[in-house]
C-alpha cells in the first residue's frame, strides 16, 4: 500500500451500537459490496429524480416569468393609455388659446371613441390574465399528476417505499386529476373558444392516465391473487352440477381481513375513482354528442373480478363442448354464489367513488354472462354451424337441429334464471328495456351474428311444421270444429280444429320470440318463423280450396262445405292475429319491422311522412294476405251459385212471351223460376249452416247483387214487352225472390237496387211514367229512382205496354 495514502478513521466510541455489530461480523463484511452496489443504485435515481424536479421547476419558472413579462406589458400599455386619457380629460390652462366650444367638442370625441376602446383594452387584459392564472394552474396541476404517476411508476427501484405509499401517490394523482377535470369544465363552460389550452391540457393528462390506469389494474390483479381470487373450481364436476349440489366454497372477498382487506378497498376504490374521472372526462369531451353509448362501460374492478374466473372456467368448458348443459350450471352456480357480496361489500364502495348508475349486482351478473356468450360464440355455435353444414350435403340434419334446439332451450332457462337473480335483489332494473336486458342475456349472441338468428328461425320453422304435419294429414281435423274458443270471442267462427293446432304452434314460437334481448332479433325472428308459419296455413287452405274447385266447380255441397271450413279457418286465425296485435309486445316489433323496411316517420333517407296513421303490426301483412284469401273464396262461393242459379232460369229469361199474357190463377210465381228459387235457397241454406256469420253475409250480399245485375241486364234491358199482366208476374215473382233473401235482412229490396227501380217503372202508371223521364234524373229522384240512369229508364219505358 503506498504509504502517502493516509486514511482516517473515526474514533471507535462515536460509532453506534448496530454499526459495531455490522462490522465485527464477517458475514455482513462479506455483503458489503452487495450493499455498496444497491446504496449506488439508490443514490443513483434519487440524483436523477432531482434533476428531473429541477429541470421542470426550471421550466415553470421560465413560463411564469414569460406569463409576467406578457401581464406586464399589458398593464404598462393600459397604465399609459389612462395618462393619455387624463391629459386629454383635464381642463386646459388659462392661456390656452381653445374656445369652449372646442373643449367640448373634444371631450365628446374621447367619450365617443376613447372609453370604448379603453374597456375593450381593458377586458382583454382580464381576458389575458385569467387565461395566464388559469394556464398556471393547470400546469401546476398537470405537473403534480406527473410527478406523482413517476413515484408510482419508480416504487420498484425504491425498495424502502411501501405499498402505503404507493396507494397514497395514487389516490393524490386521482385527487389533482379531478381537481383538473374541475377547471377544464368550467374553462369549457365560460370560455369555449381556449380549445388549444384544453387539448394541451387532455394530451398531457392522457398520457398520465395511460400509466396510472395500467398500473392500478396490475396492482389490482396482484391484491387479488394474494387473496386467493378466484377460488378453486375443482370441487365442480358434472355430475354434482347435474345434481344441483356441490362442495361449499369459502368466498375469499369475505374471508380477507386487517390490512389485506384495507388494502383491497382501497385499491378498489381507486379504481372507481379513476372510472368516475374517465366518466366526466368523456362526458365534457362528447357534449353535444350521442353520449349514452359512449359513456356506458363495464365496471372496471368487477370485470378484473370476472376475468381470472372465466379462464378458470375453461378447462372444464373444453370437457363438456358435448355438454352444454353443464357449462350453464356452472357459470349460474358462480354467478349466484358471489352476487351477496357485490352488493354487501363492493356496492358500498362503489358508491362513495359516486359512480352513478352502476349496481355491482348487475355488472357482475352481466360480466358473468358476457363471458358465456363469448365462449358460446367461439366454441359452441360455430361447431354446430359446421354440424348444419355437413348434414345438409348428406341430407339427414335430425341430430344437428336438435342440438341447436337444446341449446337454444338451455339458453332460455339460463336467462330466466338469471333474471330471477337480477329482481330478486329489488333493485330497480327494467328488464323491459332493451338495453338492460341485453347485458344480462345469452341470447345476446344473436345481436353479432343476425345469420346464427336466421339459422335458428329456420330450423324453429321446420321443426315446427314437422309437428304439424300429422295434424295436417289427419281429415278429422278438418272437419271437427273447435270445442270452446282458444280466445275469447270466436266461438262464432265454425273454425276446424287444424286452426287451433296452427295457433298453438305460431304462441309457441311467439313465446320463445320473447327471450330475445331486444326488438330487432324479435322482429326478424318472428317474421322469418312465424310468418312463414302463417304462410304455410294459407297453402293449406288454398290447396283444400283449389281441390274443390278443381274436381266439382263447387256445384256439389261437399265442395261447398270444404271451401267454407277454409274460410271459417283463415277468419278465425285472422282474427287471433288481429286481438295479439293489439298487444303492446306486438306493436313494438310492428315500428320496429317498419323502421327496418326504411318507412319510419322520422326517417332521414328522404321517406319522412311516408306514414300517416299510427304504426302497424309485426302480421300485417299476413293479415292482409288471410283477409284477401277469405273474401276471395266467398266471392267464388256466390259465383258458383249465381252460376247455378243462371243456368236454372235460363228458360224464365228466354221466355219472352209470359210478358204478354195473363197467368193461369192458380201458380202465384212462374214455373220456370221455382227450381232456381229452389236450387239457390237449398245452397245458400247449406252456406248458412257451414259458413260463418260474418262471412256468409258477405256471400248472400255478394249472391243478391249478382242476381240483381243478372235479372236486370237479362230480362229489363233484353228484347222483351211487359203488359199488364207481365207486369203483375213479374212483381209476383220478384216478391218470392225478396222473401227468400228476407231470412237474412229486413228489406231484401234494397239489395237489388237496379231491379227494384225497373219494377218500380214498370209499375207506374202511363202518366206517372211519361212524366218521370221527362223530368230528367232530378224527376226520378223524387219518385225514389235513385239507381238508374235517364238511358235505362227510357229503355223500361220503351218496354211497357199500357192496354188502353
Amino acid at each position: 500500500m503506498d504509504a502517502s495514502i493516509q486514511i482516517t478513521l473515526p474514533p471507535v466510541s462515536s460509532l453506534s451500537s448496530s454499526t459495531l455489530s455490522f462490522l465485527n461480523s464477517e458475514q455482513d463484511l462479506s455483503r458489503a459490496r452487495s450493499y455498496i452496489d444497491e446504496l449506488q443504485s439508490q443514490c443513483f435515481d434519487l440524483d436523477r429524480t432531482l434533476i428531473d424536479l429541477n429541470s421542470r421547476l426550471h421550466s415553470t419558472l421560465l413560463s411564469y416569468a414569460s406569463f409576467s413579462d406578457g401581464i406586464h406589458l399589458l398593464f404598462d400599455d393600459a397604465t399609459s393609455k389612462l395618462t393619455d386619457l387624463r391629459s386629454f380629460t383635464c381642463p386646459p390652462p388659462l392661456s390656452s388659446s381653445l374656445s369652449p366650444s372646442d373643449g367640448q367638442g373634444r371631450k365628446e370625441g374621447i367619450l365617443g371613441e376613447a372609453l370604448p376602446a379603453l374597456a375593450k383594452e381593458v377586458a382583454r387584459v382580464e381576458t389575458v390574465r385569467v387565461y395566464a392564472e388559469t394556464a398556471l394552474k393547470l400546469d401546476t396541476l398537470v405537473g403534480d399528476i406527473e410527478d406523482a404517476v413517476s413515484s408510482t411508476m419508480n416504487r420498484k427501484l425504491r425498495k424502502h417505499s411501501s405499498t402505503q405509499s404507493v396507494e397514497e401517490m395514487r389516490l393524490l394523482a386521482i385527487e389533482r386529476l379531478g381537481h383538473s377535470e374541475d377547471v377544464l369544465i368550467s374553462v369549457t363552460e365560460t370560455h369555449p373558444q381556449w380549445t388549444s389550452l384544453v387539448s394541451a391540457v387532455d394530451h398531457r393528462i392522457d398520457r398520465a392516465l395511460a400509466t396510472l390506469r395500467p398500473q392500478a389494474i396490475a396492482d389490482h390483479r396482484s391484491l387479488l391473487g394474494s387473496l386467493g381470487w378466484p377460488p378453486p373450481l375443482s370441487t365442480l364436476t358434472s355430475s354434482n352440477l347435474d345434481s344441483g349440489k356441490s362442495a361449499e366454497v369459502s368466498n375469499p372477498l369475505f374471508t380477507m381481513q386487517g390490512l389485506l382487506k384495507q388494502q383491497y378497498c382501497e385499491n378498489f376504490l381507486a379504481l372507481c375513482h379513476l372510472q368516475e374521472l374517465q366518466w366526466r372526462r368523456k362526458s365534457r369531451q362528447l357534449e353535444g354528442h350521442n353520449r349514452k353509448v359512449a359513456l356506458q362501460q363495464p365496471l372496471w374492478a368487477i370485470e378484473e373480478l370476472v376475468n381470472p374466473i372465466s379462464i378458470a372456467c375453461q378447462r372444464h368448458f373444453s370437457k363438456w363442448i358435448d355438454k352444454p348443459e353443464f357449462v350453464f350450471a356452472l357459470v349460474y352456480k358462480i354467478t349466484r354464489d358471489y352476487v351477496d357480496t357485490m352488493d354487501e361489500l363492493l356496492q358500498p364502495l362503489v358508491d362513495e367513488a359516486r359512480l352513478v348508475g352502476y349496481s355491482c349486482r348487475e355488472e357482475w351478473i352481466s360480466a358473468m354472462v358476457t363471458s358465456l356468450i363469448t365462449y358460446l360464440a367461439k366454441e359452441i355455435f360455430p361447431k354446430y354451424v359446421a354440424e348444419l353444414d355437413g348434414e345438409s350435403v348428406s341430407g339427414v340434419q335430425s341430430k344437428a337441429r336438435f342440438s341447436w334446439l337444446h341449446l337454444v332451450d338451455l339458453m332460455i332457462a339460463f336467462d330466466k334464471q338469471i333474471q330471477s337473480l337480477v329482481t330478486h335483489s329489488g333493485i330497480s332494473l327494467s328488464l323491459q328495456d332493451d338495453g338492460n336486458l341485453q347485458k344480462i342475456s345469452s341470447l345476446s349472441v344473436f345481436c353479432d351474428q343476425p345469420d346464427w338468428l336466421d339459422i335458428w328461425a329456420e330450423i324453429e320453422l321446420n321443426d315446427t311444421l314437422e309437428k304439424l304435419k300429422p295434424e295436417v294429414d289427419d281429415e278429422r281435423n278438418w272437419t271437427a270444429k273447435i270445442e270452446g274458443a282458444l280466445l275469447s270471442g270466436f266461438e262464432s267462427y265454425k273454425s276446424p280444429a287444424v286452426s287451433s293446432a296452427f295457433v298453438r304452434r305460431l304462441l309457441l314460437v311467439v313465446d320463445r320470440c320473447r327471450s330475445l334481448p331486444n326488438t330487432f332479433l324479435r322482429s326478424r325472428f318472428l317474421k322469418m318463423a312465424g310468418g312463414s308459419i302463417t304462410q304455410r296455413y294459407l297453402d293449406c287452405l288454398l290447396l283444400r280450396c283449389q281441390e274443390a274447385e278443381g274436381l266439382t266447380a263447387l256445384t256439389d255441397d261437399n265442395g261447398l262445405i270444404k271451401v267454407a271450413n277454409s274460410v271459417n279457418a283463415a277468419h278465425y286465425f285472422e282474427s287471433v292475429l288481429k286481438e295479439w296485435c293489439e298487444d303492446t309486445f306486438f306493436l313494438e316489433l310492428g315500428f320496429d319491422h317498419s323502421k327496418q323496411l326504411g318507412i319510419g316517420i322520422n326517417d332521414n333517407s328522404g321517406l319522412a311522412g311516408r306514414i300517416d296513421g299510427p304504426v302497424g303490426c309485426v302480421f300485417d301483412e299476413e293479415i292482409k294476405k288471410l283477409e284477401n284469401f277469405r273474401k276471395e273464396w266467398v266471392e267464388r262461393i256466390s259465383v258458383a251459385v249465381l252460376r247455378g242459379f243462371d243456368a236454372r232460369c235460363r228458360e224464365y229469361m228466354k221466355n219472352r212471351r209470359q210478358w204478354q199474357e195473363k197467368g193461369e190463377e192458380s201458380w202465384t210465381i212462374s214455373k220456370n223460376l221455382v227450381g232456381a228459387l229452389d236450387y239457390l235457397q237449398g245452397k245458400m241454406a247449406v252456406a248458412e249452416e257451414n259458413l260463418n256469420r260474418i262471412d256468409f253475409v258477405g256471400a248472400w250480399r255478394s249472391l243478391a247483387a249478382g242476381v240483381d245485375h243478372l235479372l236486370f241486364n237479362g230480362l229489363l234491358m233484353s228484347m222483351v214487352k211487359f203488359h199488364d199482366a207481365g207486369v203483375e208476374r213479374l212483381n209476383c215473382d220478384m216478391e218470392i225472390l225478396f222473401g227468400v233473401f228476407r231470412a237474412w235482412c229486413l228489406r231484401p229490396e234494397a239489395f237489388f237496387p237496379k231491379t227494384s227501380d225497373g219494377l218500380k217503372l214498370l209499375t207506374m202508371r202511363e202518366e206517372q211514367l211519361r212524366d218521370t223521364i221527362s223530368g230528367g234524373g232530378k224527376r226520378m229522384k223524387e219518385n225514389g229512382i235513385i239507381h238508374l240512369n235517364v238511358a235505362e229508364a227510357e229503355k223500361i219505358q220503351n218496354k211497357r205496354v199500357f192496354m188502353s
